[in-house]
């Protein structure tokens, strides 16, 4: 593919990125795009991470509504070349298992299981990762025996357009999340017009509006000063319509006393330009409370096991917590103790498959219902 087809590409997956789109419909327009830039075999298989832990939130692949069992169980029980959360926090954010194999893919279990049965040779997976390092999701691309490997032309080119992808999948799942609310600390959503007028609210964030210092929505229909701050930050990022601006992110003291997030999403779709301002109670990381209500871990248990999660060795923690590695390795046992596991690998399938596998199948269901996809782990304790 030439110079002009990947530009043009580029393009379209920038300004999808803006509009604001559900994911689902992000992820079959920039489909669409790609396959005009990279010729890969079938259909591109899409995922979304939780940022905070990098385990999977959802699955999307025409053809493929139900991710089989057992390929979520090799990901997160076995050992291989080629796993989502390696690729997403490497250096580069991208990888071919070929690379990953020293050439020779039948080396990895998942070609086994999963690649050559459907008749595919290749694999390339790309982090989808904000600028700010953040990664909402990873894309895979598969060639078909006797097609040429993904080129460096092509590699570039997917790395540069991963961030527009990351972006749009962040909004496709903040906009969603806060549009349907899930639970009594689901997120609101206020959408304005560039003129600063309401489009709309979602149900139920009048209550966020109402808690936030100097509104007064119910009576006057006073915006708080933070929501229409962090608004302003995020149109000013969208000047142009083929680069999605920047979430502008705000934390806020409630007049309770508590901590709320605002994210503000520039939305640029037909020349018009709005923003979304998702307003939510503000959590260090999704996973950390569900852990401490589902087993009990103490808060430097929880770094030490948020870290595993993401694939960080021993000392990797220990640099990153600024402890000792024989202090993570007490931190560890204690972990294991009280989750009921024997190594790092079956703590990772655990926790995928008591609070993250749950949440990949929800969304599977609402996918077909036609109904917004959510990330973060499943709410509730499902731990065994």
């Amino acid at each position: 593919m030439g110079w002009y087809a990947k530009e043009r590409a580029r393009e379209r997956i920038a300004g999808l990125a803006g509009q604001g789109l559900d994911l689902v419909t992000f992820w079959r327009e920039s489909t669409e795009a790609i396959a005009t830039a990279v010729p890969h075999y079938l259909t591109p298989c899409w995922f979304t991470l939780d940022p905070a832990s990098l385990l999977a939130t959802s699955h999307y692949e025409d053809g493929l509504p139900e991710i089989p069992q057992e390929w979520l169980a090799h990901e997160y029980f076995e050992d291989d070349f080629h796993k989502m959360a390696d690729v997403a926090r490497s250096e580069r954010g991208i990888s071919t298992l070929h690379e990953a194999t020293g050439g020779d893919p039948s080396r990895s279990p998942s070609w086994k299981l999963y690649m050559r049965p459907y008749g595919a040779e290749q694999e390339l997976l790309v982090a989808l990762r904000t600028p700010a390092g953040e990664a909402w999701g990873m894309l895979g691309l598969y060639r078909e025996p006797g097609q040429p490997q993904f080129d460096d032309d092509e590699l570039d080119f997917l790395q540069g357009v991963s961030t527009y992808l990351a972006e749009g999948a962040q909004r496709g799942l903040l906009v969603g999340e806060a549009s349907d609310p899930e639970g009594p600390d689901a997120p609101g959503l206020v959408v304005l017009k560039d003129d600063w007028s309401v489009e709309s609210l979602t149900p139920g964030v009048e209550r966020w509006l109402s808690e936030l210092p100097d509104g007064d929505w119910e009576a006057q229909g006073k915006l708080p000063t933070s929501v229409l701050a962090v608004a302003g930050r995020a149109l000013r990022t969208a000047e142009n319509e083929h680069v999605p601006g920047e979430i502008a992110l705000a934390r806020v003291l409630s007049r309770q006393g508590r901590w709320i997030v605002l994210h503000g999403a520039p939305l640029v779709a037909d020349g018009a330009r709005r923003v979304a301002v998702i307003v939510e109670p503000a959590h260090p990381a999704r996973i950390s409370p569900l852990l401490m209500a589902a087993y009990g871990l103490t808060e430097r248990e929880q770094d030490v096991t948020r870290l595993v999660l993401r694939g960080d060795s021993t000392v990797q923690i220990a640099d990153g917590l600024c402890v000792s590695p024989h202090t993570v390795q007490q931190h560890l046992k204690s972990v294991f103790e009280k989750t009921g596991v024997r190594s790092r690998r079956e703590l990772v399938g655990k926790v995928f498959f008591a609070h993250y596998e749950p949440r990949v199948r929800d969304n599977e269901r609402r996918v077909i219902a036609g109904e917004p996809v959510r990330g973060g782990p499943f709410p509730g304790d499902a731990a065994a």
